[in-house]
């Protein structure tokens, strides 16, 4: 995974990108990457999601993604089908512009790995 901050701007440009090509509206910031991200990995598809369901794709995109770091593993799912992460390690106390590069480059490495595995990157 690449924390070079010129590297994580420009990929993730192709990720804002890709929504704009699939979408018609490009994301201005990261919290609607994270709930596409949430619903991918809940696995139901799309549906109308209260503002809690809303809070917990949220919650369930960050863990997923931090999981290739190895700070979230994944406990299980619930009766509902929801999936249940467990904080393995603190994530590193870090300035706010670092936490996001981190984080931007770990929903990068899910596109790379989860949306186009086939792609060259």
């Amino acid at each position: 995974m690449e924390f070079e901050p010129i590297v994580v701007k420009e990929e993730w440009e192709m990720i804002l990108d890709f929504f704009e090509n699939s979408f018609g509206k490009r994301p201005t910031e990261m919290e609607p990457i994270l709930l596409l991200i949430g619903v991918q990995e809940l696995g139901q598809g799309h549906a109308h999601f209260t503002k809690e369901q809303k809070q917990d794709l949220l919650h369930i995109a960050t863990c997923k993604v931090l999981s290739y770091s190895d700070f979230y593993r994944l406990d299980g799912l619930d009766e509902e089908g929801w999936p249940h992460w467990e904080n393995v390690q603190g994530i590193p106390s870090l300035p706010l512009k670092e936490q996001e590069i981190l984080l931007k480059a770990h929903i990068i490495h899910y596109f790379k790995t989860e949306v186009f595995p086939n792609e060259d990157h």
